[in-house]
């Protein structure tokens, strides 16, 4: 049995089972702050913060072998070429046993045939996330490329994961669980609107 999460009612999932699962075409978009919310509420932020009763239905939490920086996008579970987010609690690992850059090379079986490399590249700045005025975490853009090898030029793919993290430092903490958005975006960037009309 489950809790509704606005009043408190206990849900018996045996004279209820229709209520517990949304409908179909519920979409999941959460905005830059609201995942910043249900990452804080997973780690178990202050002592208020309750994790929603259904929010592993809408983000699960992928460990280990099979985490988003050892397998490609497409074999990660529910992400399609749809344009469409999935989102995952993970925790990204080091690349090295030493120093801090983060592991980001993920496995595929092209890349051994063609002894190339398949990895997630950050671009531009890691922003900070606001709440009510004040910084409560980080978002990064990262975009995947394939190709990556010396005397090779790597080749951009249209696959691109926002990853967002707690605190106020450019980079997450060792083993620290963070929260991240995967989608393959299936059209170009529009340029802004302002800046065509000058």
């Amino acid at each position: 049995s489950k809790h509704c999460p606005n009043c408190g009612h206990k849900l018996d999932g045996k004279h209820c089972p229709d209520w517990v699962r949304l409908p179909a075409g519920v979409k999941f978009d959460p905005t830059d702050q609201e995942l910043i919310e249900h990452l804080e509420a997973k780690v178990g932020v202050g002592k208020e913060t309750k994790s929603h009763p259904l929010i592993d239905e809408f983000i699960p939490t992928i460990e280990g072998e099979d985490g988003i920086c050892y397998t490609h996008p497409e074999k990660l579970p529910g992400v399609t070429r749809d344009g469409l987010s999935r989102h995952f609690f993970h925790r990204p690992s080091k690349a090295y046993t030493t120093g801090t850059r983060k592991r980001r090379k993920i496995q595929t079986e092209c890349d051994h045939l063609q002894g190339g490399e398949t990895r997630w590249h950050k671009t531009g700045k890691t922003r900070p996330v606001l709440a009510n005025g004040k910084q409560k975490g980080c978002k990064k853009i990262l975009v995947l490329y394939t190709n990556f090898g010396k005397n090779r030029k790597p080749e951009k793919t249209n696959w691109v994961m926002h990853q967002y993290h707690l605190g106020k430092h450019e980079e997450e903490k060792e083993g620290e669980l963070v929260v991240s958005k995967i989608f393959y975006q299936t059209q170009p960037r529009q340029c802004n609107w302002s800046s065509e009309r000058s």
